[in-house]
């Protein structure tokens, strides 16, 4: 007897499924925030370059876009804070030991905004380089002192987004073996994040081109037209800086606020949201950053919007009190269309700069006088920021601006995109 044999054949529409791709990245937070960084070289071919492959393969990464705003299939967290990836290659520039790329990417959109820097994962990148091997090995050995085997590596980081030059002071220890680590733990404590860590002492050099104005309307304090808005009134005062990333300055009696608002004062409210994005958008015109207020949409990272007052106390989102004894004024900045929960690093040294520059209305809520530092109140505690501005040939130039922050791994490993992604 004969026995017949049946070969399965595959249904003639059965989908053929793309694989995932996987990529050596780190999950860090930096500061305040959290972000996926790449090291260029360990990139798909195609994403080596910018280009709609490498936004595709990064927006696959995050989760976005996302219609529920929870990033739920991607490392993101639904939230501007952690929306974030960073690039780092080894540098391209002499006097410089690696170079930081940084895509602030859109939740709900399918864009990724690469005009301005983050100031919070800057902490992350100088530790990251080093743990990464783009730091040269001889300059990392050096950085220990043998009394103490331990010591400060400075790491000069080349901002490609502003092309700025940004100099992180990273501790770093001899492990039992002998090798140079990076320390991550430590006592310093930044309110935004909940446990301690080891501090980075961070400086933008000259975060303003000595041949652009840091002040882009050639005013310290203007005279703002933010009729149709949907304020009471149709103009306050502004004071437009571009240090760090371009920022509008408001006072917070003007908007209607106390400058004590924390998160849910704000992001619940889509009617004042809508107010806030509207100054935004006519912010950048007066700013020369778009030529229409419709160009707002495509550049939602930039320019920041922000409030001042003076001196206050009030309780932080940690329920930690603060006292208005101890700190200079009060901050809050808008970030992707939504109350930041601490301040932003490159909106802090917007910040320092303006405070220290007599005649803003950031100095003015500080008290007035010349300060070479501040500390201000922010929703999640306070930070304080040094500053030196300076006029030449009759323009106002930031010199150095700095604040201490801290950064920690969280992961190192893959990460896996569907090969179709991009």
């Amino acid at each position: 007897m004969t026995q017949s044999t049946s070969q399965h054949t595959p249904l003639e529409n059965t989908p053929k499924f793309a694989p995932q791709v996987s990529v050596p990245a780190t999950y860090m937070r930096g500061g305040t925030s959290k972000g996926i960084f790449f090291k260029l070289t360990d990139l798909p071919e195609r994403c080596q370059v910018a280009g709609k492959a490498r936004d595709n393969f990064l927006l696959r990464v995050i989760g976005s876009p996302d219609p529920y705003g929870k990033q739920i299939d991607g490392l993101g967290n639904g939230s501007s804070s952690t929306s974030k990836t960073v690039i780092l290659s080894k540098a391209s520039r002499a006097d410089h030991d690696v170079n930081y790329l940084f895509g602030q990417v859109n939740i709900a959109k399918p864009m990724i905004d690469w005009a301005g820097n983050c100031g919070n994962l800057t902490a992350a990148v100088g530790a990251c380089a080093l743990n990464m091997g783009l730091v040269d090995a001889d300059k990392v050995t050096n950085s220990i002192d043998d009394s103490s085997e331990s010591g400060i590596c400075e790491v000069r980081i080349w901002q490609e987004n502003i092309s700025k030059t940004i100099i992180a002071h990273v501790p770093v220890y001899l492990d039992a073996q002998g090798k140079v680590q990076v320390q991550e733990t430590g006592d310093f404590e930044l309110d935004g994040v909940t446990f301690p860590a080891a501090e980075v002492k961070i400086e933008f050099i000259d975060p303003v081109d000595s041949s652009s104005d840091m002040f882009p309307t050639n005013n310290l304090v203007d005279d703002f037209d933010v009729s149709g808005c949907g304020l009471d009134k149709d103009s306050v005062k502004a004071t437009f800086i571009s240090a760090g990333i371009p920022t509008i300055f408001m006072k917070s009696a003007d908007l209607g606020f106390t400058g004590t608002e924390l998160q849910g004062d704000i992001n619940s409210n889509s009617e004042t949201l809508a107010k806030l994005e509207a100054i935004r958008a006519k912010g950048g015109v007066a700013m020369g950053l778009f030529k229409d207020v419709s160009e707002a949409q495509s550049s939602q990272h930039i320019p920041k919007i922000a409030w001042v007052a003076p001196a206050q106390s009030y309780s932080a989102s940690s329920g930690k009190a603060v006292d208005a004894a101890d700190i200079d004024l009060v901050v809050r900045a808008m970030s992707m269309g939504q109350l930041h929960h601490a301040m932003m690093g490159t909106a802090a040294v917007a910040i320092a700069a303006a405070a220290t520059t007599q005649g803003t209305l950031v100095n003015e809520a500080a008290g007035g006088s010349e300060l070479g530092e501040v500390r201000f109140g922010h929703p999640s505690g306070t930070l304080l920021v040094g500053g030196k501005t300076e006029r030449v040939n009759g323009r106002w130039q930031a010199k150095k601006v700095s604040m201490s922050r801290s950064a920690r791994r969280i992961m190192v490993g893959e990460v896996f995109v569907p090969a179709d992604a991009f």
